[in-house]
């Protein structure tokens, strides 16, 4: 029998994106709150992109560059 093509994730959780980026959780948790990160709400769960959370660190990277 054919199996259905397994499914890749692009989203993690709060917990995971805390530990990619190498922060808390409690950080990101609070990045949330001050909508200073991009991330989506999605029944009652925080999920954020990894192709968005790349694109934010490079955007972090060429400010810290520009000053």
């Amino acid at each position: 029998m054919n199996e259905p093509p397994k499914v890749e994730r692009t989203t993690l959780t709060m917990k995971e994106t805390a530990e990619y980026l190498g922060v808390s959780y409690w950080l990101v948790n609070q990045l949330v709150r001050r909508k200073q990160i991009p991330c989506a709400r999605v029944g009652g769960r925080v999920l954020f992109r990894v192709k968005a959370l790349d694109e934010y660190l490079s955007a972090k990277e060429e400010k810290s560059l520009n000053r």
